[in-house]
């Protein structure tokens, strides 16, 4: 069974944080990790949400695979995961793990930051 989603091509993945209550639930864990979602453009995004639901069902883990911004090779466990069919085509969102000092999450403070300095 192959216990990974490989990303070939592209750049590193943006990790968002995750605040909802259902996926804070998914880190029950004596450690303590950064959970993230990112989304990721993919051919058939039903194939690899399938390939997650085997793994699980097996009392496996299944990991995400990817070059952080250094090219070094990464893996996170995935928590969970969706298909999405877009205009662009099928989007795969994936919940993952990450270690406390490996996550950098990105934080987008659009228009709306204001600088009060005098």
């Amino acid at each position: 069974m192959d216990d990974k989603i490989t990303i070939i091509e592209g750049p590193t993945p943006t990790f968002e944080g995750v605040s909802d209550g259902w996926a804070l639930g998914l880190n029950e864990s004596p450690y303590l990790y950064e959970l993230a979602m990112t989304r990721l453009r993919t051919f058939n995004g039903p194939a690899l949400v399938e390939r997650c639901h085997r793994a699980w069902k097996s009392q496996s883990a299944i990991y995400l695979h990817y070059r952080d911004r250094m090219g070094l090779e990464e893996r996170a466990p995935i928590m969970a995961a969706r298909s999405l069919e877009t205009s662009d085509g099928h989007m795969l969102l994936l919940w993952i793990r990450l270690k406390s000092q490996e996550s950098q999450i990105e934080i987008d403070l659009d228009d709306d930051s204001k600088d009060y300095s005098d």
